[in-house]
């Protein structure tokens, strides 16, 4: 019996540790305007995916003036947001092969959209929107977050099966798309 307290005392600890060394983020710099640069790595399904981005702050201004409803969005600050994988990801009918991509958004009040893109340069500008390196776009389900997010964060939630979703959180504004890996 006490062999497989034991067991499953260390099995646990070994299933938490793997969740725990999942995903991290690391801060890479401080744009021009102040917003802090993280990129996060996670490890979904097999599947190494990064998210590098501007954290710009809300700072008391209105939701829609920082997210324009019906308006490609860079969805972060300075630099486009982008991200990597090391497996194929398929987000509704959108499928990227191994490689980088660039992440805008066009919010709306019931719906938004996630808009992925080719990375035409490092260190591609997130402004002006580039529809000529647009793939494709798929919906986005909209909520509200449990509290306000002072600073824009995405992150990867990961789901059952070889399944994930992306989200994206400002304000009091939390919208997710799924996606599949592999």
């Amino acid at each position: 019996m006490r062999g497989l307290v034991a067991t499953t005392v260390v099995g646990l600890f070994v299933a938490s540790s793997v969740f725990v060394h999942a995903q991290k983020t690391t801060e890479l710099k401080t744009g021009g305007g102040g917003s802090p640069h993280v990129r996060t790595d996670y490890t979904i399904d097999g599947a190494s995916i990064s998210i590098e981005y501007g954290r710009p702050f809300l700072k008391g201004r209105a939701e829609a003036q920082m997210m324009p409803p019906g308006r490609e969005w860079r969805t972060g600050a300075d630099e486009a947001t982008i991200i990597k994988t090391d497996k194929p990801l398929k987000f509704g009918a959108i499928s990227l092969q191994p490689g980088t991509y660039t992440i805008n958004t066009v919010p709306g009040d019931k719906e938004w959209q996630l808009v992925l893109g080719r990375l035409s340069k490092p260190g591609q500008w997130g402004i002006p929107y580039q529809k000529d390196l647009e793939i494709g776009r798929t919906a986005m389900k909209v909520g509200k977050t449990k509290g306000p997010v002072e600073n824009v964060t995405i992150s990867i939630d990961d789901a059952p099966g070889n399944s994930a979703a992306i989200r994206v959180e400002w304000g009091t504004v939390s919208a997710t798309a799924p996606f599949t890996i592999g």
